[in-house]
């Protein structure tokens, strides 16, 4: 009757799969946070507004063919039109009196409120923009908010370089300590690794099993990492509905699947170069 192989419990895999997803949660952080930061700015460029104002005397026939136009543009996502009878309505409730009592005729214009797509809403392209429109024969003048621009083009580059920063030590931080994690288990099986190689073993071979536990090790990681992410998500959620706006779902699964990359990218680099270094070591240094 042949006995049950009895399976022990390996304290060192447990602490390697913990490490390894504390570590892929701060990644995620840093994906979720870069993403979120994008929408946001985009989000804030597209309520930039381009306030064009028409001539006098243009008809409201012609007006509304050129808002026509511009509605085509590539630049613009949302177009306002606002008819002199309407700016005159809304001049008439917000002070109190009609203009027309002390004026002969409408003092407002005709004019247009457009909405920037995001990839348009800075200086240089707000410049030649201002200018086709002041080449249209009914444009009297183009208005925006110059500073505007340029202080938010400012601080969302300023908050990019943060970010880039942070991810970037992240990243070394956590190869150095997944790294370490991945040698402090090899380096238990080292006198094993140092048999199979005396009796010939290829190092493939040696290799393989290391590297199909790290990759199970790192899937298994991601995976605990998506989950910790994915309930902070929906505990942050719960109290402010208004995150979903941001966190959508397509950076929830980018991010997601940078978690999923990353883990088993970083796993099986390291667990590589770990086996590699004891393949590579003379007898006498590994007393």
């Amino acid at each position: 009757m042949s006995k049950k192989k009895k399976i022990t419990w390996r304290p060192q895999s447990l602490t390697s799969v913990i490490s390894t997803t504390m570590v892929l949660v701060l990644l995620g952080l840093v994906v979720l946070f870069a993403l979120t930061a994008r929408v946001l700015a985009d989000s804030v460029r597209e309520n930039l507004t381009v306030t064009v104002v028409m001539e006098d005397d243009t008809p409201a026939a012609e007006a509304k063919k050129t808002a026509q136009e511009l509605e085509q543009r590539p630049y613009v996502s949302e177009l306002l039109y606002i008819s002199a009878e309407e700016a005159l309505a809304e001049q008439t409730k917000s002070m109190g009196i009609d203009p027309m009592e002390l004026m002969e005729s409408n003092p407002f214009p005709i004019t247009m409120e457009l909405k920037m797509r995001p990839s348009y809403a800075c200086n240089d392209s707000l410049q030649w923009i201002s200018r086709q429109l002041r080449d249209m024969k009914t444009v009297a003048d183009v208005m925006y908010q110059k500073d505007l621009v340029e202080n938010l083009n400012s601080n969302l580059r300023h908050v990019s370089l943060v970010l880039l920063v942070i991810a970037g030590l992240l990243v070394l931080v956590s190869v150095s300590l997944i790294h370490n994690t991945v040698l402090l288990s090899v380096h238990s099986h080292r006198f094993t690794i140092h048999t199979m190689k005396l009796v010939g073993a290829r190092w493939s071979f040696i290799r393989r099993p290391f590297m199909l536990r790290s990759l199970g090790t790192g899937v298994l990681s991601a995976l605990l990492a998506d989950v910790v992410l994915l309930g902070g998500i929906w505990w942050a959620a719960r109290y402010d509905t208004a995150i979903l706006q941001y966190v959508t779902g397509t950076n929830v699964l980018l991010m997601l699947a940078c978690v999923l990359l990353c883990g088993l990218l970083l796993t099986s680099v390291c667990t590589y170069l770990s086996v590699t270094r004891y393949l590579r070591m003379r007898e006498e240094r590994m007393y």
